[in-house]
């Protein structure tokens, strides 16, 4: 989970901390569901959570498709449910190794360059069909940052099939709390690529609403379809769900809110010619944000374009390219008069691109780029806060922050860019080991002495091995 990259210098000490948390895994590829069709992982996965044809499919019919006993009957409403519970779990371990120690924010101490997580996550999941056309993915997540468990990644649909002016047509509602977890590709951002990576690596000062800013912090309902088997659209409306605060959400709470409704919309072309798959689409949100939960509120839009080519090969392997680009446009109508940003209005833009080589399903070797470029923004973009050491400073309260090597940007820039390479192994099919790099040419505004304390964007490189098992 992560927070607002714009509200991080308004809200309270764990916004500030959210800087320092990389990517966390989303599972997409469980068990109960292979238990629900008799299916191996293999069919719906490539290395999961990539989805085949075949996967995306399944999801898009409403995670229904079984081939277990179930219970049955026609007396009143009906019934029919899986026999068996639609139960699996998930263990992820990992060690990061970062190529400069961070600094000890309340000793001054360098910590350790590296740092094991036993677990780095642990999930529960209880996912496939729940009776005729509706089905769930839902997940519930203990990781070692939090320490706790709580409320991921969720999604119930009702799906059918029909027709539409002379197309064969499948078409649902969804209820989930994240826009793009609904979505059966790879490009956006609830299941794109990284698809796991570190939870202590620096993270960049700042991100797209669209590029998950909002999972697990809002609760959305929408209806979606597929024609013909190539053209898919979206159109889901979101609100705010903050979990552990009470509601109604007072002034106090420190979560910034979405006022009324967050329009969300996806439309995608596919199409398959041969033994190749190919995808191009847009999808983008509007969400009007209240960093107090009262009053003015700031204005995002934000409009994106993605692309996903595969081609499956004689050899049984398979190559996969995707592509996703996300511009944001915020006017800062409350921030501004508050003093948590410098200018009346700001863009953000982020692009990522990776390509992959599956050796059929037993792993795969990975690449991708990626870049974030924003408007200057010295208020909203300060230069190292430190609210470990000072935890009552801020825009907010008025009071300075005492610099900390490592957050923050001096030049008051978002810029951050850089590359991931990536090698994958499935000893077996629900067992995943990793390696993988990331090397920043860019960190929060500059190349060399970004925070203006000393240190580099190449320091925060970072090498992190893991294993995924799921059962």
């Amino acid at each position: 989970m992560r927070f607002f990259g714009s509200y991080r210098l308004l809200a309270a000490t764990p916004a500030m901390l959210a800087m320092f948390l990389g990517f966390s895994p989303s599972a997409h590829a469980v068990p109960s569901y292979a238990r629900q069709t008799g299916l191996a992982c293999a069919v719906c996965h490539t290395t999961y959570p990539e989805l085949t044809q075949f996967g995306r499919l399944f999801k898009l019919n409403g995670y229904v498709t079984t081939g277990l006993k179930q219970i049955q009957s026609q007396a009143g409403g009906g019934l029919k449910i899986n026999e068996i519970p639609p139960l699996s779990a998930m263990f992820v371990t990992s060690a990061t190794n970062v190529s400069k120690p961070l600094v000890d924010p309340v000793n001054g101490d360098n910590t350790q360059n590296s740092s094991w997580a036993f677990p780095q996550q642990l999930s529960f999941f209880f996912a496939g069909e729940l009776s005729d056309h509706m089905g769930t993915f839902s997940q519930i997540t203990y990781t070692h940052a939090d320490d706790h468990f709580s409320i991921d990644n969720v999604d119930f649909r009702y799906a059918n099939q029909g027709s539409f002016g002379g197309s064969n047509a499948i078409y649902g509602v969804t209820l989930n709390n994240s826009p793009t977890v609904e979505d059966p590709y790879q490009g956006t951002a609830a299941w794109g690529f990284p698809f796991i990576g570190s939870e202590t690596a620096p993270g960049s000062i700042a991100a797209p609403l669209l590029d998950g800013e909002l999972g697990q912090e809002v609760v959305g309902i929408g209806g979606y379809t597929m024609l013909n088997n190539h053209w898919y659209a979206n159109l889901s409306a979101y609100r705010s769900e903050h979990t552990g605060v009470d509601q109604p959400y007072g002034s106090s709470s420190g979560a910034p809110t979405i006022k009324g409704l967050a329009p969300y919309f996806r439309l995608a072309y596919q199409t398959i010619f041969g033994d190749n798959f190919l995808e191009v689409g847009a999808y983008g949100l509007r969400a009007n944000i209240s960093p107090t939960t009262v009053g003015t509120a700031d204005e995002y839009s934000d409009n994106a374009v993605d692309a996903q080519y595969e081609r499956n090969l004689a050899s049984g392997d398979s190559i996969v390219v995707r592509g996703t680009y996300i511009k944001e446009k915020i006017t800062l109508k409350a921030s501004q008069p508050l003093g948590a940003a410098a200018n009346s209005s700001d863009d953000l833009k982020t692009f990522k691109m990776n390509g992959e080589y599956h050796f059929g399903a037993s792993g795969a070797l990975a690449l991708g780029v990626f870049r974030t470029k924003g408007t200057t923004d010295a208020m909203l973009y300060p230069a190292s806060p430190d609210p470990l050491t000072d935890p009552g400073c801020g825009v907010a309260t008025g009071d300075a922050c005492d610099p900390a090597p490592g957050f923050g940007s001096a030049n008051g820039s978002p810029d951050t860019a850089g590359w991931i390479a990536q090698a994958t192994y499935l000893p077996w099919q629900n067992i995943q080991l990793g390696v993988q790099y990331t090397g920043y040419s860019k960190f929060n505004g500059a190349s060399n002495n970004y925070d203006g304390l000393g240190r580099n964007a190449s320091d925060n490189n970072t090498l992190y091995v893991y294993g995924w098992f799921m059962w």
